[in-house]
């Protein structure tokens, strides 16, 4: 039986058991999807990652509109495989596929569980090839490296993050093979692996990795020549599993360098006593490290420069490296080292797994040589006290951190002198055991039910699947009819990623790597957006609708889970518009430069004049004008008005970016909703209804906070000139368009001159073709892809060829080659080293047989 036992698996296995159960039992007690009512979808959870996992899933299912290379659904047309890089690299994103659609919440949870169980087991693997010990204590740590504060608090709900968290261990047993010369062809693999899942946590892991690396180099004092050896080991593996890895890297390298750029952040190190803070049970804090790795570990990893029977240099070594890297998070060159020197727009401390890492293996050896004596546990407890007593000077310790310590302290405190005095008493050294993993997972269960509670007071959530998804995905089931024209999921977002989880094809689209372009030409129409940019809105504007080919149009009622809306009773329903396709042809084609207005620059984009865009007066709840139409402020809070003429009948728009509220038509009925918040937020432009015969325009608003009306507010569109102008370019426009993936052809009138504009951005990377002729790259048309017409071509053709995918397949390609050849130049070295003796020699006989 003890033959079959390996410690490595056992340990293993305890590591992702105890993970699972704490964070299952987090969870239980925060009351949280799925085992409660309060949603778990927080911030890019909700908005990012469930949608874009919901995304794979239709691909994998044969589902989705375009493929690997596009995504037709979102942004009009976005590049998709950097964003595969980005949030779907990781294998265990695959296993959604294997959960009902309409599960898809339930799918990510499962997937973020897996991936924690297995840094957790990854973590306790590498304990034991560090250095022999308890199994039970390397499962116990291992648990304690999973449910880390960094884990719990800012990974949870960042999914992809968590590889990062299973990469550092791997990365570290890929530099213990590099000591030994061995596994090169794996040490490679799952540098690749981790690369592939993620590549921005992977960097920092690599950077950890190496650190360790390196002082284990230290602490074994090979000759310089061994030493150097191992180091070049460790790189070429490093290179040739970054080089594996390079197609999807370098996707995602000019993705970013494409990208609409976010808000450049100054890095400001937090006050000393958040960081002490961050170090105990049930603390929270969003801008400050998240360095909980529980009691027990903690205390371990305090022991250590005390412990007597752990060698000096071991003690020295492990213990400066953890103040090292506990330093470097507080230093801003550092900090830009860490985070490949751009400082995060969110949580400045994303590297700090690395530091709970050390801070585990630290522990490790402090129990791996022995247990700490009375000695060193009280000088590790005397240090703990010091600590808290910092923290304590901390907003972010409240009242319930304190009984969750003391509770935590006397299990961790308690279970090691019990396993001191245990001896070779079995049943005493199980309770023990007993006794720091209850511990274990309870102050991490309420650490993690802390943090789930808390969260939901600081983020924007959003629900999981339910009956307003259900019935907006069957409206636009009911709808679709793509490429024929677009179905935009609606104005009435549920989600940052409406298109991706609910169908349909729209404006709409949130990532980190929103284009510029995008962002840019929506923005100049007078579309919405958040976090600075990268989350575009759906524009509700006819004339929009017209240019981008959207036929159907779904409106929902606010959603009433969003607590800043009114919610009201209304149905689902889908309005149609006639609307040219994909592909239309401009004979005189205006290149005069997008301005100011945005009336005018869809009137640009459309080719014909269709607003009367008014002088505006705006008032304050007294009737005096306000010459600076400001509002939110003063007299002007309450409720000021604008007042224009229109012509009767026509549509009347507000463009109001920088206006928080709500605004109506006097007469009409539903208000519209505004949200500007500098400089996250921007407001869309909104439909307000219709003229009246006098042509009176009033508008009144309601102001949440100040703000400010912009000259050109009020637009006045002509409906009869619009509905022209869509049958000016139908008529003109492609007579069959077809979409296959990354490809959209187009079958044109004879004679068609001028330039063809598909509508989709032009983001880098499209080629187009007419006739037989060459590919080029696309002409761009006011943002739009836009190709050159001599009359003589009927058909076009456009491919989209993701910007550093050739770049990075040559790597990848010489990478694998130069694999090949070293593996192949081993084994035939190993072929022929002479082999041992199989035969014994004739002394050897005779000495037997005497």
């Amino acid at each position: 039986m003890k033959a079959l036992f390996r410690p490595r698996q056992a340990a293993a296995l305890l590591a992702a058991a105890v993970t699972v159960t704490a964070f299952c039992a987090g969870d239980v007690l925060a009351r949280s999807y799925p085992f409660g009512p309060r949603t778990r979808s927080v911030n890019d959870l909700g908005n990012q990652y469930v949608p874009f996992h919901a995304h794979l899933w239709d691909l994998l299912h044969g589902k989705g509109h375009g493929g690997l290379l596009v995504n037709w659904q979102s942004g009009y047309g976005a590049s998709f495989l950097p964003d595969l890089g980005t949030y779907l690299g990781s294998p265990y994103a695959l296993l959604v596929a294997l959960f009902p659609r309409d599960e898809i919440d339930l799918a990510v949870y499962a997937v973020t569980l897996l991936k924690t169980a297995s840094a957790a087991a990854a973590m306790a693997w590498l304990l034991l090839t560090l250095r022999p010990g308890r199994w039970w204590a390397a499962g116990l740590l291992g648990a304690a490296y999973a449910l880390c504060g960094w884990s719990t608090a800012d990974a949870s709900y960042n999914p992809m993050w968590l590889d990062g968290l299973i990469a550092l261990p791997l990365l570290c047993l890929v530099g213990e093979w590099a000591l030994t010369g061995r596994r090169r062809l794996t040490g490679v693999l799952l540098v690749a692996l981790a690369w592939t899942a993620n590549f921005y946590t992977a960097y920092m892991a690599t950077l950890g990795a190496a650190l360790v690396l390196l002082l284990r180099l230290l602490l074994a004092r090979p000759p310089r020549r061994q030493a150097l050896a191992t180091a070049g080991r460790a790189v070429l593996t490093t290179a040739l599993g970054i080089g594996l890895a390079a197609p999807l890297v370098t996707v995602v390298y000019f993705g970013t360098k494409h990208a609409y750029p976010g808000r450049v952040r100054q890095f400001a190190p937090v006050p000393t006593e958040d960081v002490a803070a961050r170090l105990l049970p049930a603390t929270y804090g969003f801008g400050s490290p998240a360095l909980y790795v529980g009691i027990t570990a903690l205390l371990l990893a305090l022991a250590l420069p005390f412990h007597r029977a752990v060698p000096v240099p071991v003690r020295a070594g492990w213990t400066a490296l953890a103040l090292a890297v506990a330093l470097s998070l507080q230093w801003g060159p550092t900090h830009l080292l860490w985070h490949a020197f751009a400082t995060p727009q969110g949580s400045s401390y994303r590297q700090a797994f690395v530091l709970c890492g050390l801070l585990v293996v630290a522990a490790w050896h402090a129990v791996a040589y022995g247990l700490p004596d009375r000695r060193a546990l009280g000088a590790a407890t005397a240090l703990l006290v010091l600590v808290v007593a910092v923290a304590s000077r901390s907003t972010l310790v409240r009242a319930y951190t304190w009984p969750v310590l003391l509770l935590a302290l006397a299990g961790a405190v308690g279970g090691l002198v019990l396993l001191g005095r245990a001896g070779h008493r079995t049943r005493l050294a199980g309770l023990a055991v007993v006794l720091l993993l209850g511990a274990q997972v309870g102050e991490t269960a309420a650490t993690s039910a802390v943090a789930t509670r808390l969260r939901l007071g600081h983020l924007d959530d959003y629900e999981p699947w339910g009956e307003r998804q259900r019935t907006q995905a069957a409206a636009i089931a009911g709808a679709d009819d793509w490429p024929r024209y677009r179905t935009d999921p609606g104005r009435e977002q549920t989600v940052g990623n409406d298109p991706l989880l609910v169908g349909g094809e729209g404006a709409q689209y949130y990532s980190s790597l929103t284009s510029d372009v995008l962002s840019r030409t929506l923005t100049a129409l007078g579309d919405g957006w958040t976090s600075r940019g990268r989350n575009v809105q759906s524009l509700d504007n006819a004339v929009t609708d017209v240019v981008f080919s959207v036929g159907a149009r779904v409106h929902s009622p606010p959603d009433p889970h969003q607590k800043y809306l009114s919610p009201y009773p209304a149905p689902v329903t889908v309005t149609h518009r006639d609307v040219p396709p994909l592909v239309t042809v401009r004979a005189e084609p205006d290149r005069t430069p997008f301005g100011p207005s945005p009336y005018r620059n869809q009137e640009l984009l459309l080719g014909s004049r269709v607003y009367t865009v008014p002088r505006v007066t705006v008032h304050d709840d007294g009737g005096r004008a306000l010459p600076s139409r400001r509002v939110g402020t003063g007299n002007a809070l309450a409720r000021p008005t604008i007042t224009a003429r229109c012509p009767a009948g026509t549509q009347v728009h507000l463009w109001a970016p920088h206006f928080s509220g709500t605004a109506r038509l006097a007469g009409a009925g539903q208000s519209a909703r505004f949200r500007f918040e500098f400089p996250r937020n921007r407001a869309a432009m909104e439909p307000l209804g219709t003229a009246p015969a006098s042509g009176e325009v009033r508008i009144e608003l309601r102001p949440d906070r100040p703000g400010r009306i912009p000259s050109g507010a009020v637009g006045c569109l002509d409906t009869d000139r619009l509905a022209g102008a869509a049958a000016r370019l139908k008529a003109t426009g492609a007579t069959e368009v077809t979409v296959s993936g990354a490809t959209v052809r187009a079958e044109l009138p004879a004679g068609s001159k001028g330039i063809a504009v598909v509508a989709a951005p032009r983001i880098a990377g499209w080629r187009c073709a007419t006739g037989d002729g060459p590919e080029r790259p696309a002409d761009a048309f006011h943002g739009l892809i836009a190709v050159p017409l001599d009359g003589t071509a009927t058909s076009l053709t456009c491919t989209f060829h993701p910007p550093g995918l050739r770049l990075g397949t040559t790597v990848g390609a010489a990478s694998l080659l130069t694999l090949v050849l070293l593996t192949a130049v081993t084994a035939v070295r190993r072929r022929r080293a002479p082999a041992p003796p199989t035969t014994t020699s004739p002394r050897e006989r005779v000495t037997t047989a005497s």
